[in-house]
């Protein structure tokens, strides 16, 4: 298979998710959103890896009308509180010491003003959104912690990486289940939201993608942590290693991949899904590369699923080839809807060609190539 070739089909026909109405210089750019950063960050990997400038050029194309020279960015609402919005923030760095331009500095620091002034939990905690209050998700954990870490490896003197590090271990200590060895979806301080236990406060299953994106986070800032900090750098390696084990005793044996309701295989309509598994396989490669995890013991289990999702995943139906068996989106709230039952997790339509898996895909395939193999 031609993967490259593959991910540049996809990138060229890719025009992004919900087009802002107001133009700027003639061009439409789409709302500021989580899932084109995944696509981006993505191409940057690539790009990193291969050197091939058609991954920057995309990048660059795509960022450059967001971001006004005082470091404004188009159609960002700070007062929303929304960690999704940082996500792709984690592209103005590369924007920055590609372009030179102070803009994305500026825009950086925009994001961290809203990190600054993000409510938070009793427990150190991010809330999710304002529309979320009193909630920690595994999904935000991504969406901010390596951009928070990146800003002050930067920026900030590394002045707060104790708050990065408490808020990673207070994630373990509310949402971890010793039992399954995995994390639960999320925790509501108040134990109010319809689908919170009224006793421990978490919603009552645990998804795959959303274990996916802890352990991206875990590894991401266990790659930016300095050494000199190393207490903190130790303590997310550690954290990292407990999860991902009790991710892998539920991989599917025969498939090499995960199930969108990990523990509950054989429940009808449960499935085999894609962006989670890459998200498993994304963090055992790097974490293997970082000598975080041995690879003597793991590098093959992280190819083994990247291997399955393009075989059995990846498949030509029209004349082009397609990722599918993806979750199109799980939430929770933010009032009386998505109750975190099995029935509505197994709800949420499943869909091909979604940005968040292809840019995970490219990320992993990145690792991949980084351990030193060709077009598997």
């Amino acid at each position: 298979m031609d993967v490259q070739g593959f991910f540049k089909d996809y990138i060229r026909d890719y025009k992004g998710l919900d087009i802002y109405k107001e133009d700027r210089g003639g061009r439409a750019f789409n709302q500021w959103n989580y899932e084109d950063g995944c696509l981006l960050l993505g191409c940057k990997k690539m790009y990193e890896v291969t050197g091939d400038r058609f991954y920057r050029d995309y990048v660059v194309r795509f960022m450059e009308p967001y971001v006004r020279e005082d470091g404004g960015i188009e159609s960002y609402v700070m007062g929303e509180y929304n960690l999704d919005f940082v996500n792709a923030g984690k592209l103005f760095y590369f924007m920055y010491d590609e372009t030179g331009e102070d803009r994305y500095r500026k825009a950086a620091g925009m994001l961290m003003e809203q990190l600054s002034h993000q409510p938070r939990l009793k427990t150190g905690n991010f809330w999710h959104k304002l529309i979320y209050p009193f909630q920690v998700w595994l999904d935000g954990l991504y969406m901010a912690q390596p951009f928070y870490m990146e800003y002050e490896n930067r920026f900030n003197g590394r002045k707060n990486y104790y708050d990065i590090a408490d808020q990673f271990r207070s994630v373990r200590k509310y949402l971890y289940d010793e039992k399954t060895g995995l994390y639960h979806h999320a925790y509501d301080e108040y134990k109010e939201r319809d689908w919170a236990d009224k006793e421990t406060g978490l919603s009552p299953n645990f998804w795959l993608r959303s274990i996916g994106w802890y352990l991206m986070a875990l590894v991401d800032c266990y790659e930016l942590a300095s050494e000199e900090l190393y207490d903190v750098k130790r303590e997310l390696g550690d954290l990292y290693r407990e999860a991902v084990a009790g991710m892998l005793k539920w991989q599917d044996p025969e498939s090499k991949l995960f199930y969108q309701l990990p523990v509950l295989a054989e429940v009808p309509g449960n499935y085999l899904e894609t962006s989670g598994s890459l998200m498993v396989a994304y963090s055992i490669l790097k974490a293997c590369r970082l000598e975080l995890l041995l690879a003597d013991k793991y590098q093959k289990t992280g190819e083994e699923i990247l291997e399955a999702i393009l075989k059995r995943h990846v498949t030509d139906h029209d004349g082009r080839l397609h990722l599918g068996h993806t979750c199109e989106v799980a939430g929770l709230g933010p009032r009386h809807e998505r109750n975190g039952s099995v029935e509505y997790y197994l709800s949420e339509p499943v869909v091909e060609d979604d940005p968040k898996a292809q840019g995970v895909l490219m990320m992993t395939y990145g690792e991949y190539l980084l351990s030193g193999h060709g077009e598997p």
